[in-house]
């Protein structure tokens, strides 16, 4: 013979432990609530000098590391694929990879450049 399991003690006991026995109504939709403020006449508040000089040295360094970054794309595309050549022209006793790779590696370097910083 089995018997129930006993209810832990954050369980509920009685009729709510079978869960509810009447079926209830579904909420509508609810309409969302009133903002605080007017978002229709609230302009933006006045920045500060020091504020704008602030987000123009912000501005300043990002664009200026984007550009260092395009540099170091530019000269490593080359230099690794080109590195690469040489090793296959080495391997396989050609003379022409070396050209093939640095060629291909800049024109995978322009691509990246113009894929990350030309599409904004």
């Amino acid at each position: 013979m089995t018997t129930a399991p006993t209810p832990g003690p954050d369980e509920p006991t009685g009729p709510e432990a079978d869960g509810p026995t009447k079926a209830t109504k579904p909420t509508g939709p609810t309409e969302p609530a009133e903002p605080a403020e007017s978002t229709k006449s609230a302009e933006p508040a006045e920045l500060s000098a020091e504020d704008k000089a602030e987000q123009l040295r912000a501005f300043n360094t990002r664009e200026q590391d984007s550009a260092w970054r395009a540099i170091a794309y530019l000269l490593t595309g080359p230099l690794i694929y080109g590195g690469l050549g040489a090793l296959a022209d080495h391997l396989l006793g050609t003379s022409w990879l070396v050209g093939a790779g640095i060629v291909g590696g800049m024109a995978l370097s322009l691509y990246l450049i113009w894929f990350r910083y030309g599409t904004h």
